[in-house]
């Protein structure tokens, strides 16, 4: 079969390698001009390694994607630091990442502490994530952690992430974030770009092919599936769409109207990233600190060269601050140079020392498509990935659910859609869209 695939993110490159490895003749197609998603990477002339433009780490539960790189060949090029995250209050930074940090945490009481541990490790042992949809994470946590510790630990991580939806999110969000979390920490031996260049390596090893600087106009159903560039038409057999729903209700107007209005009914969040190379360390050893709502201009601070040593980054130390705003607001259209004077004011609350002189060379990234908000019932509101024109699949990042988003999930939801593909073209040609 001849295959298109739209987005050379994570999720489309591995579709393409599994089915370039069943045989299957793959073309992807990418807007952007490096492929990655939001796992691209960027690169300064003095650095060694390149580095993500959004912060990015393994959890060394995430089987996916290293039984993934294993196959690909870079299984020996993943290694598992141990960093340390903290909880800004009341102007500390107070690490809360292992039994003996939460019983040295000052701002709970021993029965609170008791509390919380009981609590996440019952969300760490129990696979019972469909029960938690049924609730609000606000409602829930309040409830079984008590509503102080749930407001000095676990509100400030809802309302940064979701802002003012934060009490619709359900509870089986925050059941992912801690059934699979590990305290090591995983990355790769040249960043990302390692899988990335691994994958793309493959996919073209196969026959396949990766068009950058490439966006898809339209895909349309005759005899085949006509993919409409700016330029020209490509026809396949069958499409294969990773983009965000907002960019599939532009692609396919023929889908029928049930279809769309699942996919309109998708929320999401943006996501920007300042990031800072500086001369000075920012942090005695602190990788991420976790900051309470509203107490700072950005959602994240994250010194990345306190998980990856500076050696590789020309020396330089590498901090990453960011945001979670909803699409349309300020930070999504203010210049690099109006984020700079809202943000570096706060930097001296992380280290007094701080001067604007320290900031060597600045980059920014946004992305108006980068967190699914999950009401109640989430579940319930996930299109199929088998859309109704029969040869046509689409995934996101809302598909990985219960998961939140990680390159684990999206190489999982690559597996996926090719998974689908594969049984439908053994089952005695395309059959009918299944839910």
């Amino acid at each position: 079969m001849e295959v298109g695939i739209v987005g050379a993110g994570l999720a489309g490159l591995t579709a393409a390698y599994e089915l370039g490895k069943a045989g299957h003749r793959v073309m992807v197609f990418e807007q952007a001009s490096k492929a990655g998603g939001l796992a691209s990477t960027f690169r300064a002339e003095n650095w060694d390694w390149p580095l993500e433009k959004f912060y990015h780490h393994l959890f060394e539960t995430d089987d996916v994607v290293l039984g993934l790189s294993k196959e690909l060949g870079i299984g020996d090029q993943v290694f598992f630091p141990r960093p340390v995250t903290a909880i800004w209050r009341n102007g500390t930074m107070d690490p809360f990442d292992s039994v003996t940090s939460v019983l040295r945490y000052p701002y709970l009481s021993f029965p609170e502490k008791l509390r919380v541990g009981l609590v996440i490790l019952y969300l760490r042992l129990s696979s019972n994530w469909r029960t938690l949809e049924r609730v609000t994470a606000h409602e829930w946590l309040t409830r079984v952690t008590g509503r102080h510790a749930y407001e000095v630990l676990f509100e400030p991580l809802l309302a940064n992430k979701f802002g003012q939806v934060y009490k619709e999110v359900n509870a089986a969000w925050f059941w992912a974030r801690f059934h699979k979390r590990s305290q090591r920490l995983g990355y790769f031996v040249g960043g990302y770009q390692t899988l990335i260049d691994a994958l793309t390596q493959h996919v073209e090893a196969q026959g396949g092919s990766i068009r950058l600087s490439c966006p898809v106009q339209t895909v349309k159903r005759s005899s085949r599936f006509e993919v409409q560039l700016e330029s020209d038409v490509e026809q396949f057999d069958l499409v294969l769409s990773t983009v965000s729903p907002e960019a599939m209700l532009r692609l396919t107007p023929d889908l029928p109207g049930e279809f769309l209005s699942k996919l309109r009914g998708l929320r999401y969040t943006a996501a920007l990233t300042l990031v800072l190379a500086l001369k000075q360390r920012m942090t005695d050893g602190l990788y991420w600190v976790n900051l309470p709502s509203g107490a700072f201009p950005f959602l994240a601070f994250v010194e990345h060269t306190n998980y990856q040593s500076t050696e590789h980054y020309g020396g330089e130390h590498i901090v990453y601050l960011g945001d979670y705003p909803e699409r349309g607001a300020p930070h999504m259209t203010m210049s690099k140079e109006q984020l700079l004077e809202e943000f570096l004011p706060s930097l001296s609350r992380f280290n007094p020392a701080f001067d604007p002189s320290w900031v060597r060379a600045s980059w920014l990234f946004r992305e108006e498509y980068a967190q699914p908000v999950v009401p109640v019932n989430y579940s319930q509101h996930v299109p199929p990935i088998r859309t109704p024109l029969t040869g046509l699949y689409y995934a996101s990042m809302n598909h990985v659910y219960p998961w939140d988003r990680g390159s684990n999930y999206a190489v999982e939801m690559g597996q996926m859609l090719a998974k689908a593909v594969l049984e439908d073209v053994a089952g005695a040609g395309m059959r009918a869209p299944l839910d």
